[in-house]
């Protein structure tokens, strides 16, 4: 990356908080070590050290990465990671303990609900007031008023005071404010994830044509599908370090991996061990493929805890040969093999299919279909998948990807219970193979009917009649 392209340059970042048990701590460590330093000057002696009466968090811990101009990065990361802390020290809002931060430009920062907004001023002075701050002269900010209020749409609410705004009226003011300043760096803090879907999809259109104008965009979100669509790479934290930057659909993967490391483990029961040591049992399938139509994964770049690993993968039409080309509506069979390295509890397979604007337009697998699975799986298993897809999407290129993950089966069980978010948070990820192929999907022949089964990414279930008659009317 060019420095003469670099609008962020990061070296050696980091952030320290002392942290007090009581505000009496907080002030003695303000006043005892200054008259310890007194006495000692006054008396000329070697006075010990006075003691610390605060404990040291270092929120950030020598991050260093560079942002282009043009470019879209995510920052995501556990809540506590760091990242609120980072945006703040890039927005100038926050003063590092130690490192350099080099932010070239006019920054506009949407970094919490309504920061810059006074609640007493009405919509209207707000904006004026706030892009004044952001540094647009009084003739930019009048020929760029009617626009701002437009983008809001919040109607006659623009004369009321913002202390009677819901937050979803908040947010849009704010983002238009920001989003109208041409700025050449916008940092945008989970401010969106407030608005309806109508205003994200206007606010992600915008931001696309800030990042077309060659502005740098900062993304926060926990939403990793909002950074794997919108950002070109991502940096993931973990307990203020970096873990890992780099294309924003792996840095996703790692982050739910980490979101598995960090929750309690998952594995067979204790007095399976001794069977653990067993060699697996003969698997028997319908059909399997002959080895020529596999792909070796085992060399492959693959992103897990170590409990699996992804053995090799095939992709065949409905004849059962190895191919990469179909015709839209075929039928694809994936056929996978994990070896379990490790015990584990009910066994997660699936696979991901992305288009080439690396959008996950199909995810499925044992879970969704309901598969019939054991309640655990010894370590030394082998375990094979075949899924059918029909291919019912636009026509283009697709990479797709393989995974495996393991939940305990009481969750399992009581799924009917439990909310989509706590089945979810109980998953533990224990192999991911990236980009681990590729096909792609053309036009049907011309004997079978329409060469095309349906417009847009999806064929959606459904159906359509028609009715006919005279027209009566009149």
């Amino acid at each position: 990356m060019s420095s003469s392209g670099t609008v962020i340059s990061v070296g050696g970042l980091s952030k320290r908080y002392d942290i007090y048990d009581t505000p009496r701590d907080r002030l003695k460590q303000l006043i005892i070590p200054r008259l310890a330093k007194a006495a000692a000057t006054i008396r000329l002696a070697k006075q010990d050290i006075p003691r610390q009466y605060h404990r040291e968090f270092w929120a950030l811990q020598d991050l260093s990465f560079e942002v282009a101009r043009g470019e879209t990065v995510g920052i995501i990361g556990r809540n506590g990671s760091g990242k609120s802390t980072l945006l703040q020290i890039l927005a100038g809002t926050l003063a590092p303990t130690s490192g350099e931060v080099n932010v070239e430009g006019r920054v506009a920062a949407l970094l919490e609900l309504g920061s810059g907004f006074d609640p007493e001023f009405s919509g209207k002075e707000n904006v004026l007031l706030n892009a004044r701050i952001l540094g647009l002269s009084r003739e930019q900010i009048e020929a760029r008023y009617d626009e701002i209020v437009a983008f809001a749409d919040i109607g006659d609410f623009i004369d009321q005071p913002v202390k009677t705004y819901s937050s979803g009226m908040f947010v849009r003011l704010a983002f238009a404010v920001q989003a109208h300043i041409d700025a050449s760096i916008v940092i945008i803090d989970e401010a969106l994830a407030v608005g309806d879907v109508f205003f994200r999809q206007k606010c992600y259109a915008r931001l696309d044509e800030i990042r077309a104008s060659g502005a740098a965009v900062l993304l926060v979100s926990h939403a990793m599908t909002d950074i794997e669509q919108f950002c070109d790479r991502a940096i993931l934290l973990d307990r203020g370090k970096v873990s890992f930057i780099g294309e924003s659909t792996e840095a996703a993967k790692r982050y739910y991996q980490l979101q598995s490391n960090h929750a309690v483990a998952v594995s067979a029961p204790q007095d399976d061990k001794a069977q653990s040591l067993r060699p697996p049992s003969r698997i028997t399938m319908e059909y399997w493929p002959e080895d020529a139509c596999f792909t070796d994964a085992t060399n492959m770049t693959q992103i897990g805890n170590g409990w699996a690993t992804c053995l090799r993968y095939a992709v065949c039409d409905s004849t059962g040969r190895r191919c990469v080309s179909f015709a839209q509506g075929d039928e694809a069979t994936f056929y996978y093999e994990f070896l379990a390295e490790e015990p584990i509890c009910i066994p997660l397979a699936g696979i991901v299919l992305q288009n080439e604007r690396g959008v996950n337009v199909h995810g499925k697998g044992s879970l969704e279909y309901c598969a019939s699975t054991p309640d655990h799986i010894p370590a030394g298993t082998l375990i094979r998948c075949r899924q059918k897809v029909e291919l019912k999407l636009e026509l283009g290129e697709y990479t797709f990807e393989v995974g495996l993950a393991t939940i305990d089966s009481n969750t399992y069980n009581g799924m009917s219970e439990l909310s989509h978010e706590k089945i979810f948070s109980r998953i533990v990820r224990l192999c991911h193979l990236p980009k681990a192929g590729l096909l792609a999907i053309g036009w049907r022949s011309m004997h079978e009917g329409a060469p095309l089964t349906h417009h847009g990414i999806a064929d959606l279930p459904g159906s359509f009649e028609y009715a006919f008659g005279a027209d009566n009317a009149g």
